[in-house]
């Protein structure tokens, strides 16, 4: 297994656990990949069933097989809910982008 730097972040990540969750998200209809963060740190990076936010039309839900979205967020409690139960980020403003089954969360810009 070889570890490598993330260029977003600078943390260093084995390569064999991307390959691992990669091939649970192909494997089960449910999982998608979310990564929430800001310039200097890393919220959330797994894989999970749903996440939750607030945009100016109100509350959403991303789903796995969601189309192509951008948004930006308001001051919102982030839900996300994986199989080890729900995670709670607060924030106080964002942008989210969802293409093909990954939710990319920036925080702080």
């Amino acid at each position: 297994m070889a570890t490598r730097q993330d260029a977003s972040t600078g943390e260093m990540v084995s390569d064999g656990d991307e390959q691992k969750k990669e091939d649970d998200i192909s494997k089960d209809p449910t999982l998608m990949r979310i990564k929430v963060y800001s310039p200097y740190q890393v919220y959330f990076d797994d894989v999970a069933t749903s996440i939750s936010a607030v945009n100016d039309t109100g509350p959403f839900d991303i789903l796995k097989g969601h189309h192509r979205f951008l948004t930006l967020l308001l001051a919102c409690e982030l839900a996300i809910v994986t199989e080890k139960g729900d995670e709670k980020i607060k924030i106080s403003h964002g942008i989210m982008y969802v293409k093909e089954d990954r939710v990319t969360v920036f925080l702080d810009v």
